[in-house]
């Protein structure tokens, strides 16, 4: 399901897509594309930092929808 929060919440900042990855330190646009479609969720920690930067919160813009990381650590396993 696309999510027009985020995407709403980053054109009211004037922000491209391109524009917005760079900030948060991703090379490119892809993974800001894959958020606003709905096709995959960022990080917890990402997730703040995107509701920081759009002056949002991060409920209203990705619910209970975030990942907690990337990989589990070897105590996880």
């Amino acid at each position: 399901m696309k999510n027009n929060r985020l995407l709403e919440a980053r054109k009211n900042k004037e922000l491209t897509q391109e524009q917005f990855a760079k900030i948060l330190g991703y090379k490119g646009r892809q993974s800001i594309a894959n958020w606003e479609n709905g096709h995959s969720v960022p990080p917890l920690s990402v997730a703040f930092k995107v509701a920081d930067i759009l002056e949002s919160d991060v409920g209203f813009l990705f619910g209970i929808r975030v990942q907690n990381t990337h990989t589990k650590s070897k105590e996880a396993i």
